[in-house]
This record gives structure tokens, sequence and C-alpha cells, in this order.
């Protein structure tokens, strides 16, 4: 019944915006099409973007989902002033721009998954001091457990109780699996990140080594507690790369025997992967568009399925960084959603429930050579800077529509 009433409200949001959107070739939402074959089409937002009537309106055309670019992260919801305040000494949250963007939301018909509660890149470093006193050394490793433990749980907590049933997934850790051979301990099958860029993992160091199936146990714990309906995610990119996938195989492996139940089974603190999607080179066409990659993607998924773990693509840049590779470009995302709709099986559902794309729009204004140039690249979007459909976008609508 849930789905059918959804499925509904989108349509009646798709009719609604046709006006705006310039709308007329495509008769029913994009994400109505792949829930038919189990998986739900989402994208992300900003906080400024919730301004932006004619992007929000595509997003409620053709999306399910969303997701929150930075404002549902540590760094965002963390406030130094009032955690130093604070009289029991655990951390204190603003919520204050993530509640209007969940509020919009909800207020949509539109799913929200959460991300992120534990990352170590550009996480606050006075949040591991005493006293949150960066002028005071580090606490020691149960007070930042302690501290860890209450924040998930109150951010948890927070969306659950506020938008009931809103946020239907949280990324738990994102990216403590290392590329480099110097950014993880020799010898470690799970690549835990020791280092990034030369920085230290501060949830490492100081939480200790085992501090991803911390936040899990306490994450489970809390959705447990609320009897919530929330999905719990490991987050990471180059996923489908073989090697890596192994290395958070054996994470994934050692976070799910990490803590037993009543009868002494191990509990289930894992849920799935999330692939973050980012194909293609970083900053340059090459490696971009490569064929092998749909198949590589497919393979992942299939592979942490036979581990029991569910699958999303949570960040998907389908990068191109020459405007005249557009017709390459369009049927190779057409590939990609051939995969994952190969992925489904009329039985047992996909194993991969979502494909959030971050890429949404052409950025052919970005500057060369700056971060969103090479994480997203110019010429990568579904859309184009103006948000009218391309080729791509079509080619993925017949796929799913055939």
């Amino acid at each position: 019944m849930k789905r059918i009433v959804a499925m509904m409200t989108a349509l009646a949001l798709l009719l609604g915006c046709a006006a705006a959107l310039g709308e007329g070739e495509f008769d029913v939402p994009l994400t109505q099409l792949t829930e038919q074959y189990g998986f739900k089409l989402g994208t992300c937002f900003s906080f400024n973007q919730i301004r932006d009537v004619r992007y929000m309106n595509l997003v409620k055309a053709h999306f399910s989902s969303l997701t929150a670019t930075n404002e549902m992260k540590a760094y965002s919801l963390l406030d130094e002033r009032a955690s130093r305040a604070a009289a029991d000494g655990m951390p204190v949250m603003n919520y204050g721009m993530a509640d209007q963007m969940v509020q919009w939301a909800q207020d949509n018909g539109i799913g929200i998954r959460g991300h992120v509660l534990v990352w170590d890149a550009y996480m606050c470093d006075w949040y591991f001091h005493e006293d949150y006193d960066t002028k005071k050394p580090y606490a020691d490793q149960e007070t930042i457990k302690a501290r860890t433990a209450y924040y998930i749980d109150q951010v948890i907590r927070h969306f659950e109780e506020k938008f009931p049933g809103v946020v239907y997934c949280w990324d738990v850790v994102n990216e403590a699996v290392a590329d480099n051979a110097d950014e993880y301990a020799p010898g470690d099958p799970r690549h835990l990140r020791t280092l990034r860029g030369g920085s230290v993992n501060l949830f490492r160091e100081y939480m200790g080594d085992d501090y991803v199936s911390w936040a899990f146990l306490y994450a489970r714990n809390t959705v447990e507690a609320l009897g919530a309906d929330i999905d719990l995610y490991y987050n990471d990119y180059n996923a489908y790369f073989p090697e890596k996938a192994q290395a958070i195989l054996t994470l994934a492996a050692e976070v799910n025997s990490f803590a037993k139940d009543e009868n002494g089974e191990p509990r289930k603190l894992m849920d799935g992967i999330g692939m973050q999607g980012y194909i293609g080179g970083y900053g340059h066409q090459e490696g971009c568009l490569e064929e092998s990659h749909p198949g590589m993607i497919r393979d992942a998924i299939l592979g942490y399925q036979a581990a029991g773990l569910k699958a999303q693509i949570t960040e998907m840049a389908v990068r191109n960084f020459e405007k005249d590779q557009a017709e390459k470009h369009a049927a190779f995302y057409a590939e990609l959603f051939r995969v994952f709709k190969g992925l489904y099986d009329g039985e047992t559902g996909n194993p991969l429930n979502v494909v959030a794309i971050w890429s949404l729009t052409d950025l052919p204004h970005a500057p060369k050579g700056q971060y969103v140039y090479n994480l997203n690249s110019p010429w990568g979007g579904l859309v184009d800077e103006n948000l009218a459909y391309k080729d791509a976008f079509r080619q993925v609508y017949s796929v799913m529509a055939e």
C-alpha cells in the first residue's frame, strides 16, 4: 500500500511540475520505472537548493530519495560553543539547516538517506580534546567512545522522532578503507585508514582500531531501541574495484561478528554497502566511459550480495570532461541502467536498492582543476545546466521503460 501511495504521489507531483520543467515526453516519473526493478532513484541537495524552485521541481518530478550533501554530517551539526557549556560533557548539535531540508522531503513524500554519522575527513578537531578545548590534550579513549555513542544515538533519534520514517537509512561510517599502502597498517586486510592525505584519522587514533565496529554497534542499538525501519550502511568510493571491494568485505565481516545477541549469535550490525559511484578519471577524461566499468559494478554488487549485504550506489557521477563525448556518455549511462535493471530477480528482488545521482546537472562553468570540476565533471549530467533533459536522460528512461 505504501508503495502504491508513493507512486501515485510521485505521479501527481510530476504532472504538477510539468509546465515548469517543459515536461511532455515523460508520462511517469523515472523513479517509478526504476522501482519496478527494485531500486529507488535518488539525487542530492544542499540547504541553498531548497530555495531553487526549478531544481526542486525536477527532484519532485523524478526522484524518491534525497541525500543532503553536507548538512547532516557531524562537522555541520556539532556546536562547539554549546558542547563546551554542556553540563553532562556530551556533544551538542544544531539541527537548524538539516531540519528544514528533511522537512521539505517529508512535505513532498521523498525519503532521505542519512549521510553521514562518522567520517574522519573534515571532522572537527575540537571534538577529540578534553572539554572540547584544542588548548587541552586529546581526551582518552573511553571519553571519545562515550561522546561518539551519544552523538550517534542523538542524531538518529532526533530525525526519527521528529520526522518518523523519512530517514530510511544511514551511512554510519564513511571512507574508512584506504586505497594507498602508505595510508593503512602493513598487513591489515581491512586496509583501515590511518592517514588521509597525510592527516591522521582521529577516530582510529583516539577511539581505537575497532572504531568502525563500535560506530555500527551504537547505531544498531539506537535503531533497535526506536523500533525504526532504518538500514545501516558502510559507504566508500572505488567500492567496485576488486582489491578495495575485498578490503571492504573483510571490514564488513569484522563488523558483523563484533557483537553477540542474548543467544550468543553474531548480531548483524551492518546491512549493506554504499558504493559512491564516481566513475571515470578525477579531473581528466582518461579513464572515463570505460566499457569495463558497468560489469565491474555489477560484479561488486553480486559480491556484496553473496556476503549477505545489500548495495546502494550513493553518489553517482558518470564523469565526462569533453562536451563532444555526449553521445558516448549517453550510451554509457544507458548501459549502467541496463546493468542495474538486469540485477532484478522477480522472486528475490534486487540486491541494489538505491541509485543516487550526485552529478545530476552539467557544470560547464565550474573552474577547471577545482574540486567540483574534478569530482563531478562539467559534462556528466543527466540534464544540462538549464535543467533541460539530455539524451543521457532519454536513453536511461528508454531502458527503464522497455
